[in-house]
């Protein structure tokens, strides 16, 4: 069985040889760690969890290089440096101060910067950042797009509309230009400009994505909104129904007339509540199921039933305990596995206080519940 037909099989409730193995990736600070812990064995990695990774058996899946960010971006400028951090405007045009103690030689930091400024604060700033939207620019389609497309034709993968966290999502485009607190204000305070840029960032979405779908159709596409925290979602569903859900449906229902097979949210937290209505806009996958937020796969299953398909769930917080408690999380996941429509990947990248040990053993016990050898897991 080749990768797409596994993949597709999958989300299809269909029979299949094994679930396809998928992961997101490692923090810079695990990387480091697992380089120290076993050179030999992590040395042939590529890191790019996305694309699969064959020394840990990871599927292959090819992700169209669409540019769905500002053009131009905005300059990268450092307003203030001293030994404990750095301010600076980032090509979002957000400035954050962040700390130079904890950060990994591969980019990611143990901490959140400070975020101090954000590109939208008027309805003329919102006026002028939309001009860097422009979905129509050349650069935005990936080179030789009509050759790569005889290839796409032939493939035995997934293709998937978009890199990871490229097309950025309603919530989360809006929470870039405006930050989080304003954003909140804003949907009561300035509920006209609300409207305005929810349909625009639908609007850029679609003509941003014709020209390849009007190519080739791809297996899935993700949006990705991050509009949950522990205790819920960052809006109410009536103001998700209100500002957003007209434009998601609209969305939707483009990618599905061009060929789009599924249409997949990715947000950490709980965001529950808001379930029904990313089902009603045409929505079918949700991921990375956060655990640590009591987003429990097996009770979304029971709740929204089949029509949902479900990616993730392995709570990262159990892969520090050793293989003991990461065998007995795993059986947790046999009705899905035996059910369908259920990929499961550890609900983030994998944090710094996993073990290589931790991980491998994780990897290989994964391994017998993908293949349905339930009894290895005893």
């Amino acid at each position: 069985m080749t990768e797409l037909e596994r993949f597709r099989n999958c989300m299809e409730y269909r029979p299949l040889d094994r679930v396809p193995n998928h992961e997101l990736g490692v923090w810079g600070q695990t990387r480091e760690r697992w380089e120290q812990e076993a050179p030999d064995a992590v040395r042939s990695l590529r890191w790019d969890w996305f694309g699969g990774e064959e020394a840990l058996g990871l599927d292959h899946r090819e992700f169209i290089p669409v540019n769905y960010g500002f053009l131009p971006p905005f300059s990268r400028e450092v307003i203030e440096e001293n030994d404990e951090c750095i301010v600076a405007r980032n090509a979002l045009g957000i400035v954050t101060r962040a700390l130079k103690t904890g950060t990994s030689r591969y980019g990611t930091r143990l901490c959140m910067d400070q975020y101090l400024e954000f590109p939208v604060r008027t309805r003329a700033d919102f006026a002028s950042v939309t001009k860097r939207l422009e979905a129509n620019a050349p650069e935005r389609q990936p080179a030789d797009l009509a050759g790569r497309v005889e290839a796409w034709r032939r493939r035995s993968w997934p293709l998937v509309l978009g890199r990871n966290c490229a097309a950025k999502g309603f919530y989360w485009r809006a929470r870039e230009l405006m930050g989080t607190e304003a954003l909140s204000f804003a949907w009561y305070d300035d509920p006209a400009l609300m409207h305005e840029m929810m349909a625009c960032i639908a609007d850029f979405l679609i003509e941003t994505s014709r020209p390849v779908l009007e190519a080739i159709p791809v297996d899935y596409f993700v949006l990705n909104e991050d509009m949950a925290m522990k205790s819920g979602p960052l809006l109410g569903p009536d103001t998700f129904r209100t500002f957003i859900f007209p434009h998601l449906k609209r969305l939707v229902s483009f990618l599905r007339e061009h060929g789009t097979r599924y249409v997949a949210v990715d947000s950490d937290g709980d965001p529950t509540v808001l379930v029904p209505l990313l089902l009603d806009a045409g929505v079918d996958t949700v991921w990375p199921l956060e655990r640590a937020s009591d987003v429990s796969p097996t009770r979304w299953r029971r709740r929204f039933g089949r029509s949902l398909r479900l990616w993730g769930g392995v709570d990262k917080r159990v892969l520090t305990r050793g293989p003991a408690a990461i065998r007995s999380h795993l059986r947790e996941f046999v009705p899905l596995i035996e059910e369908g429509g259920f990929i499961p990947t550890i609900d983030h990248t994998v944090p710094p206080e996993v073990s290589w040990d931790n991980f491998r053993f994780y990897m290989e016990a994964k391994q017998h519940l993908l293949r349905a050898e339930f009894g290895r897991l005893e």
